[in-house]
C-alpha cells in the first residue's frame, strides 16, 4: 500500500455503522479519509463509492471501507473500477480470505446486517491479514 490512510464511504443506510467505524479507527490511531455521506438522509451510494475507488486506484488512500445497507450496491460500484478489489464481508473468516487469497484493497460491510462488535472484529481481521501471493497472484492477474 502506497498510503496508510484508509478511505471510508457509506450511503444513508450505512451511515450509523460508518460513524462507529470512524470512531473505531480513531481510537486505534489509524488515519482515515471520510468520503461521506455525512447524515442518514437518503442518498445514492455511487456518489460516495466512486470517489473512494478513484483514491484507491491513485494511491491517495491505501485501502478502503465501503458501507451500505446490504453491502451489495457499494461492492458492485467499487468493483467497476479496474484497480479496486472490493470484498463484501459479514464475518471474520470472509475478511481473512478476501485479504489472504484476493488481496482485497477495499472491505465492504453490510450496515443493516452486522453489529458494531462484528464490524470491529471484521476490520481487525482485514487489516492484520497478509496477502499470500503465489497461486493467488496468478488468479488476480487474470481479473
Amino acid at each position: 500500500m502506497a498510503s496508510k490512510i484508509i478511505g471510508v464511504a457509506s450511503d444513508h443506510a450505512g451511515f450509523p455503522l460508518k460513524q462507529f467505524v470512524l470512531q473505531y479507527l480513531e481510537e486505534k490511531g489509524i488515519e482515515y479519509k471520510d468520503f461521506g455521506t455525512y447524515s442518514d438522509r437518503s442518498c445514492d451510494y455511487p456518489d460516495f463509492a466512486h470517489p473512494l475507488a478513484e483514491d484507491i486506484e491513485s494511491g491517495v488512500v491505501g485501502c478502503g471501507i465501503g458501507i451500505c445497507g446490504s453491502g451489495e450496491g457499494m461492492a458492485m460500484t467499487l468493483n467497476k473500477h479496474h484497480g479496486v478489489r472490493a470484498g463484501l464481508c459479514w464475518n471474520v473468516e470472509i475478511a481473512h480470505l478476501i485479504r489472504q487469497h484476493n488481496n482485497a484493497n477495499c472491505l465492504v460491510l453490510p450496515g443493516r446486517f452486522i453489529t458494531n462488535k462484528e464490524a470491529a472484529a471484521i476490520i481487525d481481521e482485514y487489516l492484520k491479514t497478509p496477502f499470500e501471493a503465489g497461486r493467488h497472484q496468478l488468479r488476480i492477474d487474470k481479473m
